[in-house]
């Protein structure tokens, strides 16, 4: 009798460790899926950011700035994604992180180009954790279970819909078309599906208070992909020319240590080229030369700068945009700049 109890005590015993084991075990996959859920927050790694934080600095607001982030805010409002369309160096993306910093909404940011592809919007497997389980049930008897689980990662789409943040899609046009196909479910049906996830977790649906504003560059630019007019037609569409003559001032001005008079003379300049040359010159352009003409010779007398300095600094941040390595074009360039001044 003595030794069949005592045999129950170690029966017992070993029943209790098995199942504290299998209690870590549970625990473990519990732990490991919390963490899978929540990879792409770890670390700092996560894509939201705070509305506060990713207004531009410094940044301008005109009557003409306004109207604009009027329309934009408005149409959020109206549960619209909002397409910026416009030159390059003409303010969209200032005025896309302005807009969406209003809403006081979380903000996630995301920049287009030829690399992104579906996986890089909405997430993918990134590697895998293991862990084993020990059953030591039998007397004797040590068994090891080795679980290996796959780690998804969130990328920016998913977690701006599920947060319900306000996505930033900056040079959207740059991606490639079939990269957005998992969009139209997004705008359409309020659904995003994520492919390689399954079951339950292969679709997010949009939180109530997502929303999206997307810039491009006119389609005549190089780089630039025609979207899929599904999607488009899902998309309110705001073009966004360069600012009038005092907007593109006070912008110049709140970037640059200049006189009021040398800010005017950057800017006149910038207009005039505008006109005069076949390539674009932004609102960019011109606060990039107004930072050269800080720091090189060339003022007169009364603060303003002599006619060769202005077209060396012009040349010098235009040049960039002439095609080819001929130095034909770039001494053609200087030439019509000369010209123009």
């Amino acid at each position: 009798m003595a030794n069949h109890t005592s045999r129950k005590r170690k029966v017992r015993g070993r029943k209790i460790t098995a199942d504290r084991e299998q209690k870590e075990g549970r625990k473990s996959k519990k732990e490991l899926a919390r963490k899978t859920s929540n990879a792409g927050e770890r670390d700092g790694d996560s894509p939201l950011s705070d509305p506060e934080t990713v207004v531009p600095e410094p940044f301008v607001e005109t009557d003409a700035v306004e109207s604009l982030q009027g329309r934009i805010t408005g149409w959020l409002e109206a549960d619209q994604p909002v397409h910026l369309i416009g030159p390059t160096g003409s303010g969209k993306t200032a005025l896309a992180l302005s807009a969406a910093a209003e809403r006081g909404r979380p903000v996630v940011w995301l920049n287009g180009d030829e690399a992104i592809d579906t996986a890089a919007l909405v997430g993918a497997h990134a590697g895998g954790e293991r862990y084993e389980e020990n059953d030591q049930f039998v007397s004797g008897v040590s068994k090891k279970t080795e679980i290996v689980r796959e780690r998804w990662v969130d990328n920016p789409l998913s977690v701006a819909v599920r947060e319900g943040a306000t996505l930033v899609y900056n040079e959207f046009s740059r991606s490639d078309p079939a990269a957005h196909n998992v969009l139209l479910s997004v705008f359409e049906e309020g659904v995003l599906e994520r492919p390689g996830k399954r079951g339950e977790d292969r679709t997010i649906d949009v939180h109530p208070e997502f929303r999206a504003i997307l810039t491009s560059n006119d389609v005549e630019y190089a780089g630039v992909h025609e979207q899929q007019d599904a999607l488009l037609d899902r998309f309110i569409g705001v073009h966004i020319d360069y600012y009038d003559e005092e907007t593109e001032r006070q912008i110049v001005a709140a970037h640059v240590d200049l006189s009021e008079d040398a800010v005017d003379t950057v800017v006149a300049t910038t207009r005039a080229l505008r006109d005069e040359l076949e390539i674009v010159v932004g609102t960019r352009a011109a606060i990039t030369a107004a930072k050269g003409l800080t720091v090189f010779d060339g003022h007169t007398d009364d603060g303003e700068f002599d006619d060769e300095t202005l077209s060396n600094v012009f040349t010098d941040v235009l040049a960039p945009k002439v095609a080819g390595d001929d130095e034909d074009d770039v001494d053609e360039l200087r030439s019509k700049i000369t010209e123009a001044i």
